[in-house]
């Protein structure tokens, strides 16, 4: 596989940009090697600048549910772009925007649009201290939920990749605020509020952890997680940056049954465009400026080529059996890769929710952030670029979920098995 381009472009960057990338896992840290460049991309597929083709695991981390570079989220955003790039006042597209996740997901009475999930789990997190008048939030081992000082603190996802557990920059006090949780513990959450409940502002959770591989929820966890909420007068919140009209068309929220106080978006709402959103209870988002006096703002929130691109994405899914379709998929290719690692005799289990997997190097089940932190990443490393070199692109980190779009057919999948079973000989060979 020529790699000529790549390499020159990965030179350069390396001057210009720290660590030559604008997001520490696009680096191959963790994998090895160097990282290739895009060209373009279409439907399931990457292009590189030096001609090579994969079938696209990543889908620019969430964004691409119904594949890249889709005719009518092109189309949408074309039209709009003619108009201008940005107002700087409101347009009628953010109200649109709102219009269509207070219909998608009834706890978000409310809505506001920023530029990142980030941004909104940041806000989120303000709005939560600002209105029980608590400073102390919980979350959990190996939840990723944006590089937010408070976040920091036993994070998952980049931070594990570089075997950074916290990050210089982050201040003792803020710190000392966050309170960390093990994922799926039921009596851990229970001791954990039964001694300072009165503290927390809130709990932040990915409802099925994304940033340590894909990792479940046990049955009644969130359900448990809800109770003492409410109990101790702490708001719930759901980082559904990667879950959100993914797992279902109303999240993670929508499949288990639970109603959060507040809830986090990003990724399928901007179609590939950079965009956030948080929402909610209508008498807790009515205390963010300017109709409360919690402040929060953005420059470009609400930008309106993000949203026409986010509305024509959140249209394509919302058609009859679009999730069902990308549920049998994720099936599909988890399980065909499974049969692939038992025919090589490599330890390998999957685990997954609709368009959304995760891959380990172990006997399964994995249900807990220990369990994750067992996998053999060295064989995943090798599987890694096995798989690169015969025209897959999986995450280059053994801590990241794979995504799967309605753009990845029988073909894509097949084309994935085939070449996972001369990559699991090439990983248990080392």
């Amino acid at each position: 596989m020529n790699t000529e381009r790549s390499h020159a472009l990965f030179t350069r960057a390396q001057e210009l940009l720290p660590g030559g990338v604008n997001s520490p896992v696009r680096a191959f840290r963790s994998v090895g090697g160097e990282p290739f460049f895009a060209q373009r991309a279409e439907a399931a597929y990457l292009y590189d600048v030096d001609g090579n083709r994969y079938v696209d695991y990543v889908g620019s981390w969430g964004p691409m549910i119904a594949g890249h570079a889709h005719p009518q989220v092109l189309d949408a955003v074309a039209k709009t772009m003619r108009d201008g790039l940005s107002f700087g006042v409101p347009n009628a597209l953010e109200v649109t925007m709102a219009e269509a996740i207070t219909r998608i997901v009834p706890s978000c009475e409310m809505v506001r649009m920023v530029n990142s999930g980030t941004e909104a789990t940041l806000s989120a997190i303000r709005l939560a201290r600002g209105a029980t008048g608590r400073s102390r939030i919980v979350k959990f081992e190996g939840c990723y939920h944006g590089h937010g000082d408070s976040f920091l603190v036993k994070a998952g996802s980049g931070v594990m990749t570089l075997g950074l557990p916290n990050s210089p920059g982050v201040p003792s006090a803020l710190a000392d605020l966050t309170l960390t949780l093990p994922y799926n513990d039921f009596e851990a959450a229970t001791k954990l509020f039964d001694e300072v409940g009165s503290e927390i502002a809130c709990l932040i959770i990915e409802p099925i952890v994304g940033n340590a591989n894909c990792i479940l929820p046990r049955d009644g966890y969130l359900q448990h997680l809800r109770a003492l909420c409410t109990q101790h007068g702490a708001l719930l919140i759901f980082d559904e940056v990667m879950t959100g009209f993914r797992v279902a068309l109303g999240g993670a929220q929508q499949r288990y049954g639970i109603t959060p106080d507040l809830s986090t978006f990003g990724k399928i709402i901007g179609g590939g465009m950079p965009v956030g959103a948080y929402g909610g209870r209508r008498d807790l988002m009515s205390q963010i400026a300017p109709a409360g006096p919690i402040y929060q703002a953005g420059t470009l929130s609400g930008n309106p080529v993000a949203m026409a691109a986010g509305l024509a994405t959140l249209e394509l899914i919302q058609a009859p059996g679009f999730h069902d379709a990308l549920e049998r998929s994720t099936h599909a290719l988890c399980d065909g890769l499974e049969a692939a690692a038992h025919e090589a005799g490599v330890a390998f289990t999957t685990t997954r929710a609709p368009g959304m997997f995760g891959l380990y190097f172990r006997e399964g089940p994995v249900e807990t952030f220990e369990d994750a932190k067992a996998s053999d990443t060295a064989r995943f490393n090798r599987f890694f670029h096995a798989m690169l070199e015969r025209g897959v692109y999986l995450a280059p980190s053994a801590f990241e979920a794979g995504f799967v779009s309605s753009a990845h057919g029988e073909a894509e999948i097949a084309h994935t098995v085939a070449a996972a079973r001369e990559a699991f000989a090439v990983a248990k060979a080392g």
